[in-house]
């Protein structure tokens, strides 16, 4: 099983690596890395997902940002270089946002992409 450490794939911003340490603190593991992934589906065709992942699949990037594992397999990789993972708190919304400079559209619920 080989494993990459990169840090050109994906960005957490220091509001997103401080949230994800405070689920991961409610969540008792050290164990634990943050996967993002990118699947088929949602009304634009691909869909993010991030969770948390005690995985280490053959060919995942990890990356190491602000304290936090953040795990990428290796068919989501192309999709998601350079992309921004930002935590917003408003009255609006809540929740993780995902500036991806590689989406060509998305879709009014900000959870597909094209």
């Amino acid at each position: 099983m080989s494993q990459e450490t990169t840090t050109s794939t994906v960005e957490l911003t220091p509001v997103a690596a401080g949230k994800v340490k405070t689920l991961l603190a409610q969540e008792g593991r050290d164990d634990l890395n943050l996967r993002i992934a990118v699947q088929p589906g949602g009304c634009s065709g691909l869909r993010y997902q991030l969770f948390f992942d005690d995985r280490k699949l053959e060919g995942d990037t990890r990356l190491e940002i602000d304290g936090v594992g953040v795990v990428v397999d290796r068919m989501s990789v192309p999709y998601l270089g350079g992309a921004v993972i930002d935590f917003v708190d408003t009255i609006e919304k809540q929740g993780f946002t995902i500036d991806n400079p590689n989406a060509t559209g998305s879709c009014a619920c900000g959870d597909s992409f094209s």
